[in-house]
């Protein structure tokens, strides 16, 4: 069978706490996406979303592409970029325009979004992006283009990405100096949510809980559109260290044991099984864990309660936060977990109790060409990204005299040149 030719290519960095991920894929001649090569290696010089060591997280990105370039056999010349640190923050603008009753033009719309940058408020952030919603016809909501129908008045409502400036232009600089351009810096909220939700989803309303290894974002998405998210400076790296810190082992030692025989769930065996702190062929190596046997072996049950003491006080953080963005059962009744983080062995059991609502773990969606190992939470925001990539939204502050509506605009655009472009307006 012959290989679909490929008529766009997208490539996507994810730049984590825990790993650099990179994905190259493209758009087939009959709109497919598929995915021609991934790759991710260990994060350096990133903490909480920050980028602390320059030289350390360029290497990192270099080095990532690299491998999704070669898995591809092809290479990129710019990506889109995944952001969960830098101070994001999330707010909605709506602004209305007097149409007279006669039939809306192209015109009018271009108009009402120019419109719409006035009352934006940065407070002296950087916009990452600001994508019209929906728009109204006469208060009446979820217009999807509102071109050649009749209204007194028309509305927009437009969605805002805010992060703090000056960590958006260390990350956009460290993918720079991997000779890289920058097409965008992305929310991963907004990444996520085109990975894991379902429009009706975001339409009913839908809490997404994007847990990292140092970050976890919460965002609430209702009537199509992402209307909160905030930050909390806990992720799955801490139950690491927690249980590194419990048993007097290494972190590689802690992370393997999480993720192999660690589970949010407590069992009643879980007392009579002895877990051993070495990996097959390291037996006899290194020190003996606290509470271990003379076999460096510890009890399964002592595990699991670091890690659902750890996960306790993440939940209590997560609810809080939901509660504070109008996350109710008016607003819907659905959560769903991503991230690195989720992959834990009975994750979606306990954070359903934890916070009293359904709860599902969102993985990456199954993209042709996508490797297996990709198909987990972890990548979720990476393919997100070539997702969001691909959609083409429209940004408002792309569109001025010479805007054609044909050309569209994703996220922050060529981040320095479009900021110097536009920072007129805000």
């Amino acid at each position: 069978m012959a290989t679909p030719r490929i008529s766009r290519v997208f490539g996507a960095v994810n730049m984590g706490s825990f790993r650099i991920s990179a994905m190259i894929a493209g758009i087939s001649e009959t709109g497919e996406m598929i995915v021609l090569g991934s790759g991710h290696r260990a994060s350096q010089g990133i903490k909480r979303g920050y980028v602390t060591d320059m030289t350390a997280a360029t290497y990192a990105v270099r080095d990532a592409i690299e491998r999704a370039e070669r898995m591809a056999n092809t290479s990129v010349s710019s990506v889109w970029i995944g952001c969960s640190g830098a101070g994001l923050a999330s707010q909605v603008a709506q602004v209305e325009v007097d149409i007279g009753g006669r039939r809306i033009e192209q015109d009018d719309i271009d108009h009402l979004l120019v419109a719409g940058r006035d009352v934006i408020q940065p407070e002296g952030r950087m916009v990452l992006h600001a994508q019209p919603a929906h728009y109204t016809l006469d208060g009446a909501h979820g217009v999807a283009n509102p071109r050649g129908l009749h209204a007194e008045r028309l509305g927009v409502d437009i969605h805002v990405m805010l992060a703090d400036g000056a960590p958006i232009r260390n990350l956009t600089e460290a993918v720079q100096n991997a000779h890289l351009d920058v097409e965008a810096v992305v929310g991963s909220p907004i990444a996520a949510g085109h990975a894991c939700l379902s429009p009706e989803e975001r339409d009913l309303g839908v809490g997404l809980v994007e847990i990292g290894s140092e970050v976890t974002n919460v965002s609430v998405y209702f009537s199509g559109m992402l209307i909160g998210m905030a930050s909390i400076p806990i992720g799955s790296g801490d139950i690491t260290d927690a249980i590194a810190s419990c048993f007097g082992i290494r972190r590689f030692q802690a992370e393997r044991l999480k993720c192999v025989n660690g589970s949010a769930i407590a069992s009643p065996t879980d007392h009579r099984e002895m877990i051993p702190v070495n990996a097959p062929g390291e037996e006899g190596t290194g020190p003996i864990a606290r509470h271990a046997d003379d076999k460096n072996r510890i009890p399964r049950a002592e595990l699991v309660s670091v890690i659902t003491g750890q996960l306790g006080r993440l939940m209590e953080e997560v609810n809080k936060a939901l509660k504070g963005l109008g996350f109710t059962s008016q607003r819907g009744q659905q959560v769903v977990l991503t991230g690195g983080g989720a992959e834990l062995v009975g994750l979606a059991d306990y954070a359903q109790a934890a916070l009293g609502k359904p709860v599902r773990i969102g993985k990456a969606p199954a993209l042709t060409g996508l490797a297996e190992t990709h198909l987990k939470p972890g990548f979720a925001t990476l393919a997100g990204l070539v997702l969001y990539a691909a959609a083409d939204p429209v940004d408002i502050r792309a569109i001025g005299p010479s805007y054609q509506p044909t050309l569209r605009y994703g996220g922050l655009g060529l981040v320095n040149r479009v900021y110097r472009a536009v920072k007129e307006y805000f």
